[in-house]
Parts: structure tokens; sequence; C-alpha cells
């Protein structure tokens, strides 16, 4: 059943716990280094207060482990975000007590209030019920817009929905369902399947779900050694997962089953180290040399999934081709994040990590069609699981 909006919701002059996600990179001075996640949450946030709401916002950032550290505060967000949203906003170092509650009991419509590290309080990710209640007590409605934190069934996220009257999603959940789900339910066909990354552990879930709707995949990153040396082949010191070679040879039985289209690197970059400035040279053919590491995939891999990628009319991205940190091993990354933006007659759609990364690098990020801000839970939700944050809203009438 769909899930109850922001935009469902009287406002004026409500109290609004909104959960947000924003956990941003700081530097060792405290300076957000990338306010990706702040700007994607300024929808819902612009849309409370235009409509009268005392808006109150809670997040994490980091992994403090239930304990106070000044290195993982929110206070550095407070600025940032009064310059985004041309308002004031006011900051408190706790998230429940009184003096959250003393705060929260003067401010008035339109004013913003952003509330320290929620996961300073050990109960936050236990989901604990008591602690969800306090959390709970300074809200009249509970709004969710924490897609990349939805697949995590902590207090802020799912228990503090159990003590209030409604609980919907924010602009930006809204945003993410809609693509991840509503886009790749029906996908515009040719539907292109682009995976990389380190394991094939992380994505099997995605494989096996997309494998009933996609009509081709496309495979690199280190991920690719693993399904090679299923096949029998060689990929001399490349990372694989041994464990994962029978799940690897199930998935390419699926595919030939089908039958769906599943492009393996057929030529790499290999470096004697995977590391700057080590030997490299470009192989051709699946196999690797011993004591050669697949650092990227090759000019014939890269010329075959670009002429996937023009024919697709839906793509689905997530994780790099190779080591793309490493400048000398960004190429294949970079040139499939181009092939994807120049594709002007698909829809593409990023799932989040490595992916946003490789597309800001390439600078084509604003030509791609829907970028997510969740990792985890973009794969979760590509998997058919249902995300706990989600799950815990109110459902729409």
């Amino acid at each position: 059943m769909p899930k109850l909006s922001v935009r469902d919701l009287n406002l004026r002059g409500k109290r609004v716990f909104l959960r947000v996600d924003f956990n941003v990179p700081l530097d060792e001075h405290g300076t957000i280094t990338d306010d990706t996640r702040i700007r994607a949450a300024l929808p819902t946030i612009e849309h409370l207060w235009q409509n009268g709401a005392r808006v109150i916002l809670c997040s994490h950032l980091g992994r403090p482990k239930g304990k106070r550290d000044p290195k993982q505060s929110l206070r550095p967000v407070t600025q940032a975000l009064a310059e985004l949203t041309h308002r004031p906003v006011a900051f408190i170092d706790d998230c429940i007590g009184p003096k959250v509650e003393n705060t929260v009991g003067i401010m008035k419509e339109g004013d913003i209030l952003l509330l320290e590290n929620v996961r300073f309080h050990p109960e936050e990710e236990k989901n604990d019920p008591e602690f969800a209640r306090k959390l709970a007590t300074i809200a009249d409605v509970y709004v969710n817009d924490a897609f990349g934190s939805a697949h995590r069934a902590h207090a802020s996220t799912e228990g503090v929905t159990k003590f209030v009257k409604q609980s919907a999603m924010g602009l930006l959940m809204e945003k993410e369902l809609k693509y991840l789900q509503g886009e790749l339910a029906s996908p515009a066909r040719p539907f292109l399947v682009i995976l990389g990354g380190a394991k094939v552990s992380d994505k099997i879930g995605v494989i096996d779900n997309l494998m009933k709707k996609a009509d081709g995949f496309v495979i690199g990153g280190a991920m690719a050694y693993t399904f090679l040396k299923a096949q029998g082949l060689s990929v001399g010191a490349s990372l694989v997962e041994d464990d994962k070679l029978d799940v690897a040879r199930d998935a390419l039985d699926q595919a030939k089953a089908k039958p769906i289209r599943f492009l393996l690197p057929s030529d790499h970059v290999v470096a004697k180290k995977p590391s700057a400035g080590a030997e490299k040279r470009t192989v051709d053919g699946g196999a690797i040399e011993e004591g050669w590491w697949g650092v990227d995939i090759g000019p014939k891999t890269i010329a075959a999934y670009k002429a996937e990628i023009v024919a697709a009319k839906t793509i689905f991205w997530n994780g790099p081709m190779g080591i793309f940190e490493v400048p000398e091993f960004a190429t294949g990354t970079f040139e499939i994040a181009r092939a994807v933006a120049a594709n002007g007659n698909a829809r593409s759609i990023l799932g989040g990590g490595d992916s946003v990364k490789a597309v800001k690098k390439a600078r084509v990020a604003d030509k791609i069609t829907f970028i997510s801000t969740g990792g985890g839970a973009s794969l979760e939700l590509l998997e058919g699981i249902d995300l706990p944050g989600v799950a815990a809203l109110s459902d729409k009438v």
C-alpha cells in the first residue's frame, strides 16, 4: 500500500520531527567537504517551514558507538544549513531531555532546530522503545527523509513511528522510491544493469532480483574476477571471493537459461600492485597471469559495454569498473560514466556509493536522471527487501 507523504499532512503549527541524513564528511578541522546530503534534504525542509511547521531535525553522523565524540558532532551542519536555507538554524547539544523539550516549546512556526547526533546514545542503534518514546515526545508528526538509513531499524528511523499519530515520507524518500521501485518495476526496454565494485556477495541479491526484469548485465570491478574464475579462467592476484564461486556459476547459468546478455570483461588493465605508480599493462582475453592484479577493464571491454549502454532505454548502475580512486586505473569507470550520461534516450539511475563519486569526478552527474543517496538502502530495496524505515510509515488511506 502507498505510504503517506509529507504533501498529505496538515503542517500549520505542528512540531515535525524530521529524520534526515546529514552524515556528511568532515575534515580534520570539522569543515564539511561535501554537502550533497544536506542539499538533498532541502526540498522537504523548505516545504515544512513554508507551510508553517516547526521543523525539528534529527540525524546521525559517523559511528560514535553510543558515546559523545566532538569530532562527530552535527554542530558544523548548523551554519551550512543556515546558508543553504537562508534562514536561522538553532542547534542543541542533545536529542532528548528537558533542554530539548524546553527549546522546542518556544519554537514558532517556520523555525528550524537541529538536534545533536542521535548515535551519541547507544539506545538509538538498539531501537530501544523508551528512547524512541523520548524522541517522539517533542513531535506532533514524524517525517522520514533519510533514505540512506531506511534499511536500519533504529529508534529514529523505525521505533519513533510507534509513538506518533502520523508518520510520512519526505520528498527525497518519495523520489527515491519513485525511481528505485516505480521506474524499475516496469522499465523501458532494453533495460541494462551495470554492476561493479569489490564483491559479488554485496550484489548477488540485486542480480537475482533484477534477473527477472533486466535484458542485460555488464560486470566490472573486482567482482568480475570472481565470475571469470568461476568460468575456469586464471585471474592472477586479482581480488576474488573464492567462497562465492558457486554463487557466480549459478548467476551465469540463470542468465544463460533466460536468456539474458551477461557480459564480463574480455580484456583488462593489470598491474603488479593495486596502487599508484605500479607497473601496468593491458592484456587481451579473459585470463590474467599470475602475479598481476586486474585493476580496470580494458579498451575492448569499454567498447563492448558502451555499445550496450547506447542501445539501452533504462540503465541502473552501481559500482565502479576498477580502482578508480587511482587515476591510472580510472579510465574504464569514467568512460562508462560518460557513456551513461551521453545516452539522452535512456532513464539512468545510479544506486549510490562509489558510482556517485565516479560521475562527479567525471563531471557528468548533472546528466544522470536520478542519483540515489543510499548505497546499502538502494541495494536492499533492489533485492526486494522491505526497508524498516519505509515499512513503519503510515499507509495512505
